[in-house]
């Protein structure tokens, strides 16, 4: 998840950051670096970005990995554009953040998707600042796993948020933490039964608090919120879906049946 630096004109990317690295050549140009070198990383804030740093560059014969976040469509157009440009290519897809990157057993790791020649050639490279996993040939996969990843930390900040601003001015934030951190934990494996509902077709299968219960305790969790005088505006959504599912007739299921509804 690794947010990546802003731009390339930003004060990190000066020449005199890379002057301070042990045993690294400055290049005047992106050009004159991806001419140095058979292997070409990028890292930058989006796919226009790239598209300028790399203008005037010869990448003929050259194996291009981009790391920037992006959709996976938009790493499959990027593997057309480097195909034209006579590069193989990788795409990868940062799960860190800053901090984690270089650091051994830190937990930070990279998918990459494309080429798996490219990515069999440079496997200890791309191994240096992160461990690495390969999803597969097709280059949208990384990303597609990147930001399916991503998508489900941003439902738990949401969570965590709407949390935090119910106890706010009553429990202390720090004592609060533990008791998040301890219980998000000991849901994790509702993961697990997630993907056994969608392999096993049977969304009933385990079920532990089925549907029918969990929207009548909805009306709790929104009537608390009303009286912290707290907006239900980050859990509503998944709300009014679980409601719509229960509606249709499936009181007896878990909530994996929303899914369905995200989709034609």
């Amino acid at each position: 998840m690794a947010r990546r630096r802003a731009s390339p004109d930003r004060l990190d990317r000066t020449p005199g950051k890379a002057e301070a690295l042990d045993g690294a050549r400055v290049a005047a140009t992106a050009a004159e670096a991806v001419a140095a070198s058979d292997l070409v990383v990028v890292c930058l804030l989006d796919h226009a970005s790239v598209d300028d740093a790399l203008a005037d560059a010869d990448l003929s014969g050259k194996d291009l990995v981009d790391l920037t976040t992006g959709t996976p469509e938009e790493a499959r157009a990027r593997a057309r554009w480097a195909q034209e440009r006579g590069a193989r290519f990788l795409d990868g897809g940062i799960m860190a953040v800053p901090p984690m990157i270089g650091v051994p057993g830190s937990g930070a790791y990279v998918f990459y998707s494309g080429s798996p020649a490219v990515f069999e050639a440079h496997a200890d490279t791309l191994a240096a600042p992160a461990a690495t996993v390969y999803t597969g040939e097709d280059p949208g996969l990384a990303a597609l796993h990147d930001v399916a990843l991503l998508s489900a930390m941003t439902g738990m900040f949401a969570g965590v948020s709407h949390a935090f601003a119910l106890v706010r001015d009553e429990i202390p934030p720090k004592a609060f933490a533990d008791l998040v951190a301890g219980w998000l934990q000991a849901m994790v494996p509702y993961a697990y039964g997630v993907a056994e509902h969608l392999d096993s077709g049977d969304y009933t299968k385990d079920v532990t608090s089925n549907l029918a219960m969990m929207v009548r305790g909805n009306a709790t969790l929104l009537r608390t919120a009303e009286e912290q005088k707290v907006s239900p505006e980050l859990l509503t959504p998944f709300m009014t879906l679980m409601a719509r599912r229960l509606a249709d007739g499936h009181g007896d299921e878990g909530t994996t049946g929303v899914i369905d509804l995200l989709r034609p």
